[in-house]
């Protein structure tokens, strides 16, 4: 089952990242992209995991040490857990993204390659869309 959840987990955010690089364009993507309810399903699929799993992950969040952390992700359960953390967490940093810069009127040929960085390099991405994001002035209206 837990291979199943860790499979299913980036599935269930494909789509997303699908409309806002492929179709940014399309009149249902900043409808969908709108709902910050996009990344419940992959939280739902986290708090399953972390749930069922609550008195090993319990004891790494609340007293965390490098080796607790470190025995936790090299679990499946723990490994799947992580897994649907980021991949919750990017989806909403990169729906954030998307959002500004349709704000900020960016290009999507700049947007597009930071949106692929934040789905490989959650964190790198944030960093690339923040250093030139500033160039585009925001959209008061």
């Amino acid at each position: 089952m837990t291979a199943f959840l860790f499979n299913l987990t980036f599935l269930l955010a494909a789509p997303f990242w699908a409309l806002m690089i492929v179709a940014p364009g399309w009149s249902w993507t900043r409808r969908i992209i709108a709902s910050p309810l996009i990344v419940l399903p992959v939280v739902l699929i986290y708090a399953a995991v972390v749930l069922s799993n609550l008195d090993d992950v319990l004891p790494a969040v609340l007293n965390p040490t490098l080796g607790g952390v470190a025995d936790l992700l090299g679990s499946a359960d723990g490994a799947t857990a992580g897994w649907a953390h980021m991949v919750a967490f990017d989806l909403f940093v990169g729906r954030w993204i998307w959002l500004d810069a349709r704000d900020r009127g960016v290009p999507h040929l700049v947007l597009a390659p930071i949106l692929v960085l934040t789905i490989l390099f959650g964190p790198l991405g944030l960093a690339a869309y923040l250093a030139v994001r500033t160039r585009w002035r925001q959209d008061l209206g």
